[in-house]
């Protein structure tokens, strides 16, 4: 069988998925009756609340009597493990660009990666339809990246199509054609066919599938010989331990499911059943020559967060999994499809460190634990600190913002408070593009100042670029918290006289407990507030004592805005109903006695 193998990379929201629309749509992998709206991929509920990818998948098309496996991958540049581990599968990328931003940091972490595997890329210039979009100047962006990423001859001569995902066409010229056509003929005429070497089964795991009838299934491309139902195989680990094992059932992906099949040849994408035990980067190999593929290697994670176990006065109320060895077992399952997450167990036998690639990758974790029935404690985001040659370093990021003309000077000054040094500065339209260098501590917290500060108008996105010497200290929030002072009901009594002191994170009728976070205060330093006073009734009645308590909306927090919010003493309770703050040590003396200890070591 002719098979193509093309991955779908892009920075976030260039079109990825909706280009995966078109392809299915166009191929008529639905029926004609069948109506599956759009973004049919991201099927994921916190992909379709937050309209990003968050895991890779696969499907396959037939086109000409060709098969084409896609592999849609995330853009973000937290979830950028899942690119690299998925692109082993892929003998070509198409390469999507936003006919307005052009190249933003993750195009070039994404391109780089398969450049270096030596895929063979073809640009799309999507959203050509965009008012302003300048497709020509970001063709000629994209052909200075390629460059600067070392591209060969033949990947520098790369085929450029443009279009709209949007409005359902692709062509080599900006004249709008029928449909996607001439880009699905391009793959099949530029992707080359895998290239198949003889010799026995070689396949290496780099996703994984789950079902609830089949159990765990492990995908790969198999890179050589052949695999069938009922084969004895061997399992060669990435520390070289070799395990024999038997394929139970076989599948090959077809439209948007898998089917089952007797023998998958060489080229073709493959998910087996049987495996036990296995982990992505082992190589599925012949019994009779267990030779592994190299391991799969993914950058390391730049960021951690200490994971506890839920101690506030409110645990067990709603979780279904409350104890350590609940979020042991949840933590270390994680780990083995997500390869840009490492656990560390710590002293305590009820904490954990996890490691991730940013707040983002890591508010996924918890927000999915938190869906699953799952109660735990997260205290604040820390940057990944090395010691390279005798000099304490952290991690920099490569910071893009794209800002009206207005703004610019506003983010411009947030950004190098923070640490940043601005890099580049030119026009694109009536926005500002700004390229700054940061360190990673300076982004917690930058996205919600930054949108503030310039109305909601700001995109920014970042990428990991290296370890440089320690910048010192970045001021954090300014305002101190306004803390419960015991357990019991909010009342709007209590709250409407305390209103002038800050902004309220609670309503009337919320519970709360000593030490949790109930606000923001107006000023430095914290305050112990009573939020569950009631009012005192007596026979007397008064002109203008009882008029109705006018109580300002509460400030609502998504996970990630409070992560980025809490300070050191501070962690969030994470129940499947509730996210609370709270400070880490609840009772209010042990607070200032902990600070009078900790005054003369700072």
């Amino acid at each position: 069988m002719d098979i193509r193998n093309v991955a779908i990379i892009a920075h976030v929201d260039h079109g990825k998925t909706t280009l995966v629309d078109n392809m299915i749509y166009q191929t008529h992998v639905l029926r004609e009756n069948q109506e599956m709206g759009s973004l049919i991929l991201d099927q994921n509920d916190l992909e379709r609340e937050r309209g990003i990818t968050i895991f890779s998948k696969n499907i396959s098309i037939f086109y000409k009597g060709v098969k084409i496996n896609i592999i849609d991958t995330p853009g973000h540049a937290d979830f950028g493990g899942e690119v690299e581990r998925v692109l082993r599968m892929a003998d070509g990328v198409l390469l999507l660009v936003d006919a307005f931003e052009g190249p933003m940091p993750q195009t070039r972490f994404v391109l780089q990666k398969a450049l270096q595997l030596q895929l063979t890329p073809i640009v799309v210039i999507n959203k050509v339809d965009k008012p302003n979009c300048r497709p020509e100047e970001v063709h000629e962006a994209v052909f200075e990246l390629f460059f600067q990423l070392d591209a060969t001859e033949e990947q520098l001569n790369f085929p450029t199509y443009y279009g709209s995902g949007k409005q359902g066409w692709f062509n080599q010229s900006l004249q709008p054609s029928q449909d996607i056509t001439p880009l699905l003929d391009g793959i099949i005429s530029h992707i080359p066919a895998p290239q198949v070497s003889e010799g026995p089964l070689q396949l290496q795991i780099t996703s994984l599938d789950y079902s609830s009838f089949l159990g765990r299934i492990a995908i790969g491309k198999v890179q050589r010989g052949k695999i069938c139902v009922n084969q004895p195989v061997c399992l060669v680990a990435a520390d070289g331990r070799v395990r024999q094992a038997k394929v139970k059932e076989l599948y090959v992906f077809e439209g948007l499911g898998k089917r089952n099949a007797e023998t998958v040849e060489a080229g073709d994408i493959a998910a087996i059943v049987g495996l036990e035990d296995f982990a992505i980067g082992d190589t599925v190999t012949d019994v009779q020559c267990p030779e592994p593929l190299p391991p799969l290697e993914v950058e390391q994670p730049t960021m951690h967060m200490l994971f506890s176990i839920n101690n506030s006065p409110f645990f067990g109320r709603d979780g279904k999994y409350v104890t350590s060895r609940h979020l042991r077992e949840r933590l270390m399952k994680e780990t083995e499809k997500n390869l840009a997450l490492r656990v560390e167990e710590t002293e305590s036998p009820d904490s954990f460190l996890v490691y991730g690639r940013g707040v983002m990758h890591l508010g996924v974790l918890i927000e999915t634990m938190r869906r699953e029935g799952y109660e735990l404690t997260v205290g604040q985001p820390q940057v990944q600190v090395k010691i390279i040659n005798g000099q304490r370093c952290e991690p920099y990021e490569e910071l893009v913002v794209d800002v009206p003309v207005d703004y610019a000077s506003k983010v411009i000054d947030l950004v190098t408070r923070r640490k940043g040094t601005l890099l580049n500065m030119h026009t694109k339209g009536h926005m500002q593009h700004l390229e700054f260098e940061i360190p990673s501590r300076g982004l917690i917290g930058l996205r919600t100042q930054l949108l503030t500060a310039t109305s909601g108008e700001a995109i920014m996105a970042h990428r990991f670029v290296a370890y440089k010497p320690w910048k010192g200290s970045i001021p954090s929030r300014i305002n101190g918290v306004l803390v419960a002072k015991e357990t019991g009901t909010v009342t709007a009594y209590a709250l409407d006289k305390l209103q002038d002191r800050g902004i309220f994170f609670v309503e009337p009728g919320e519970e709360v407990y000593g030490g949790m976070i109930v606000g923001e205060n107006n000023k430095p330093g914290d305050l112990v507030v009573n939020t569950n006073e009631g009012k005192k009734l007596t026979n007397m009645r008064a002109s203008g004592s009882d008029a109705a308590a006018q109580i300002v909306p509460k400030r609502r927090m998504s996970l990630e805005e409070c992560m980025e919010y809490i300070q050191q003493d501070e962690c969030i309770e994470v129940t499947p109903s509730h996210i609370r703050m709270r400070k880490v040590i609840l009772d209010a003396e042990q607070r200032k006695k902990q600070q009078k200890i900790m005054a003369p070591s700072e």
